[in-house]
């Protein structure tokens, strides 16, 4: 039998009380229970400059990019939480997949940790569509680098109102769709990791 497939969970938000950092959570145990082994990464642990091609040539990829790619290759396929900022993705998860994407001296490309990795993408808003228009933005620039976005995703809207006072959605419609989305990423990551 195969091991469990090992997903990583990260919100591209860092906001304190962000809907997006409540929505992972539960995004992350969707993903356990569907049989995945989970790390939960907090980008809070990872602060990286503004994407700077003289601060590399300078200095090199940032300890914290280094770390980050480390922390990408080791998992199996990858799920993004993020709000949509002017309808499009967060500064903070462009920036973090730019450094990313850099290779280090001994790569040929910066992209080796997310080549035919699957990927998974879910969102909370306040508005009407739940962060939909960043989440289409989201796909288009994990898959320029070359991961496999699943179809299956989860924006959820009227945020600001769907979760209880310990962080869990109240509607349970609404958390059986967040681990819809976990259940097909463990699916497919299952598959490929054989």
């Amino acid at each position: 039998m195969s091991p469990p497939p090992r997903v990583v969970a990260l919100a591209a938000s860092l906001r304190e009380g962000s809907f997006n950092r409540k929505l992972v959570h539960i995004a992350a145990d969707g993903l356990e229970r569907a049989g995945a082994t989970v790390t939960r990464l907090d980008l809070r642990d990872y602060p990286l400059p503004l994407y700077d091609a003289d601060l590399e040539k300078w200095d090199g990829l940032p300890r914290n990019a280094l770390a980050l790619k480390d922390v990408f290759a080791a998992h199996d396929a990858m799920l993004f939480t993020l709000p949509e900022y002017n309808g499009s993705v967060t500064p903070l998860f462009k920036n973090t997949v730019d450094w990313a994407s850099r290779p280090t001296p001994t790569e040929k490309s910066g992209l080796t940790w997310a080549r035919n990795k699957p990927a998974a993408l879910t969102s909370a808003s306040n508005g009407a569509l739940g962060g939909l228009r960043g989440l289409y933005h989201a796909r288009w620039v994990l898959q320029t680098c070359g991961m496999i976005v699943i179809p299956q995703q989860k924006a959820l809207s009227k945020a600001a109102t769907a979760f209880d006072a310990n962080g869990d959605l109240i509607d349970p419609k609404e958390r059986d769709a967040v681990y819809a989305v976990a259940s097909a990423l463990v699916e497919l990551a299952g598959k490929l990791a054989r």
